[in-house]
């Protein structure tokens, strides 16, 4: 059977390579605005979504980046290399281009939103640029930059807003990250053992600084401290009058969805976050009853 795949357009490539389905990563930035019951305020709303669009753009910069660096290894790679760059869909000179373009976009429209705003955008980069250049070789510390990814996005919606950030909040959202990101190498790991064995030309450097058990107990305790952190952090919100304790009651199916996102951790479907969320139902649904439950509690409902 043939394996050969329809080129693209140069459009429809450029537009791919931007990875906009990983754009869903950045909903995270509503995170904190919710958490302070203030998402719905004009005020509030407009420039966290300000700060998602410049999130999408910097994300998306990077990515075009790390392809850029990676040309070769994922040429090599039985999926990465139908990505439009190691597939010789897009010229890395244009792809250059819109990295630079992209970047100075996310900076202008986040300074524009807020200055600090601006601030956080620019740590993203440079924490994602070091990752790209070179730290993603170095176990435990790209663990860290790829957690911190997810951290700074969820800061950044408070930081756009001039909203307070509950300790608490960080707490989870930090150990929220790091169980996701130990999570996606736990499943890059076992795919690669299970599949490609040791080839050096596939397997990631950074990941042969691991082992399935090490990252097993990384998330494992990533999610437990997240737990421990989010039941904290629900009874506080819930200590503001409302009529019902909906906060406490959102500890149920926050606990749920941390347990069925690490079942598909375990059975290594979780490498991309994006689509292990996506593609369960029953993840989704448990997303949206924590969310309305939060929300009323938040809000003082």
């Amino acid at each position: 059977m043939s394996t050969e795949v329809k080129k693209r357009s140069g459009v429809v490539a450029a537009f791919v390579a931007l990875r906009p389905r990983q754009w869903l990563k950045n909903v995270l930035v509503f995170a904190a605005p919710l958490a302070a019951g203030s998402v719905f305020e004009v005020d509030v709303f407009w420039p966290t979504v300000g700060a998602f669009i410049a999130f999408c753009l910097v994300s998306s910069s990077t990515y075009l980046i790390n392809d850029l660096r990676d040309i070769k290894n994922d040429q090599q790679h039985p999926t990465k290399r139908f990505r439009p760059i190691p597939a010789g869909e897009l010229p890395p000179v244009i792809a250059a281009v819109m990295a630079i373009v992209l970047v100075v976009a996310a900076g202008a429209l986040a300074f524009a939103v807020r200055p600090e705003l601006a601030g956080v955008i620019g740590i993203y980069f440079v924490f994602t640029l070091s990752y790209s250049l070179g730290l993603k070789r170095e176990p435990v510390i790209e663990l860290a930059l790829l957690s911190m990814g997810f951290l700074l996005r969820a800061v950044a919606g408070g930081v756009a807003s001039n909203l307070p950030i509950s300790q608490w909040f960080l707490i989870v959202a930090g150990f929220g990250s790091l169980f996701m990101a130990a999570g996606k190498r736990y499943c890059e790991l076992s795919w690669l053992e299970a599949t490609v064995g040791d080839q050096p030309e596939i397997k990631r450097k950074s990941l042969e600084g691991y082992t399935l058990s090490y990252l097993r107990f990384v998330w494992g305790t990533a999610a437990a401290v997240t737990i421990t952190a989010y039941c904290l952090w629900a009874f506080e919100v819930g200590a503001a009058p409302s009529t019902l304790p909906w906060a406490q009651w959102s500890v149920l199916p926050f606990v749920l969805a941390i347990l069925r996102y690490a079942v598909g951790i375990d059975k290594g479907k979780a490498e991309a976050p994006e689509d292990a969320v996506l593609h369960d139902k029953v993840l989704l649904i448990l997303g949206f009853a924590w969310i309305v439950l939060f929300g009323l509690g938040a809000l003082g409902v």
